[in-house]
């Protein structure tokens, strides 16, 4: 549910900036930077891994997530590039718009 929310609002900055929320896209961008903030301090990790791993022995990289190993594997590259992607979207947006 944590990772849904993060990649909602990944999608959702450019999104809101393509309606002329500034506003919102400024709160989506937030929550993504802070979100970053936890996994750099926690090595990269997201810290409910920990908590999950406590409940099963599997240790395969979509153990903790519902997702292919494939995309588990390749997460933090696909969603940072849409993310760095979609920041650009917002700034040319808001340099058009202003």
């Amino acid at each position: 549910m944590v990772w849904a929310g993060f990649v909602g609002c990944i999608v959702l900055a450019p999104a809101a900036a393509w309606l002329g929320r500034f506003d919102w896209s400024l709160a989506f961008i937030l929550a993504v930077l802070v979100e970053c903030g936890v996994l750099a301090l926690n090595q990269g990790k997201c810290p409910l891994t920990a908590v999950a791993a406590r409940y099963t022995g599997d240790r395969a990289e979509n153990f903790d997530i519902f997702l292919p190993l494939w995309l588990a594997r390749h997460n933090k590259e696909v969603f940072g590039g849409l993310f760095l992607a979609g920041m650009v979207f917002v700034l040319w947006r808001w340099w058009i718009i202003r």
